[in-house]
């Protein structure tokens, strides 16, 4: 409050005190079985990464020393899944290696290897003939509390040197921030965002300020410029929140980048795989009409 013109004379105020003698008052009536539920409730959104690197046994990630990884391709989301899926992935050059279970309020995963596009999942894949490039399709929602656990569980079990990490993402084209009417962009579209280590030509244009991206990719590409890897983020935005023709395939351009030029399967084969997915996505779900 001001007395006159120019002094502000500071009100005295109990807002800090209160939020204290909430939170002892609110330490002091949790009872042990409250401590035991949170405990119980934490133990069960741990993230479990299990690997099959060697000698085909499965172990958990914890226990092995790092291996080497030179391109790690990362799809976060359906769409961006379904594309590796349908342009990249096939059961004759690339084996799964891995595989990540947890559990949240907004989905559960297992450690089967046969899903569904509909799916919630999160497997990593090896390239058979450079066992250095991995892959991992992430169709589940990780929660805010658990991309930590998600990121030292994943990279953890990398070595860092030599590393390059690209992640692809979907967004709602209503999350793009612009002084046009985002009913007039030319939906779906892609933007980019990378690391200070990465100097490649990007596919698509920057995005701009003041967008930002959230959840699981804005995890990863921090991580990568905290730990000083080269990582660019390839976001679509898009009109369709579900398994979609127009949004997988607005990830074309991609299939001329560096990284990912010469993992491209037969065109042909791809428009196959893609058909396939989507006749699989609509046939689930008319299981519930």
């Amino acid at each position: 409050m001001a007395t006159f013109f120019g002094e502000v004379v500071v009100a005295p105020s109990r807002a800090g005190v209160d939020d204290e003698e909430e939170s002892a008052e609110e330490a002091r009536e949790e009872t042990p079985e409250d401590r035991e539920i949170r405990r119980e409730l934490e133990k069960k959104r741990e993230i479990d990464v299990l690997w099959t690197l060697k000698s085909g046994a499965s172990a958990d990630s914890s226990a092995d020393e790092p291996f080497v990884c030179s391109k790690f391709i990362v799809a976060i989301g359906h769409n961006a899944a379904a594309f590796l899926s349908s342009f990249i992935l096939d059961s004759v050059c690339w084996e799964v290696v891995g595989v990540a279970k947890l559990w949240n309020e907004w989905c559960r995963t297992s450690n089967t290897t046969n899903v569904l596009p509909t799916d919630s999942f999160c497997l990593f894949y090896r390239l058979i003939s450079d066992p250095t490039v991995l892959l991992c399709q992430c169709s589940c929602y990780v929660a805010e509390d658990q991309q930590f656990q998600w990121l030292e569980k994943v990279f953890g079990c990398m070595r860092k040197e030599s590393l390059q990490v690209t992640i692809l993402s979907t967004c709602p084209v209503a999350d793009y921030k612009t002084q046009e009417s985002t009913l007039t962009l030319p939906s779906p579209f892609l933007k980019a965002l990378k690391t200070k280590e990465f100097k490649e030509q990007v596919c698509c244009p920057l995005l701009e300020q003041p967008n930002i991206v959230r959840d699981l990719p804005a995890a990863v590409l921090s991580y990568c410029q905290v730990w000083q890897i080269p990582a660019v983020l390839y976001e679509c935005y898009t009109d369709v929140i579900k398994l979609d023709t127009v949004t997988i395939e607005a990830f074309k351009p991609l299939l001329s980048s560096k990284i990912l030029k010469s993992l491209v399967k037969d065109v042909s084969e791809s428009t196959k795989i893609l058909k396939k997915l989507l006749t699989t996505n609509e046939t689930h779900n008319n299981i519930y009409i």
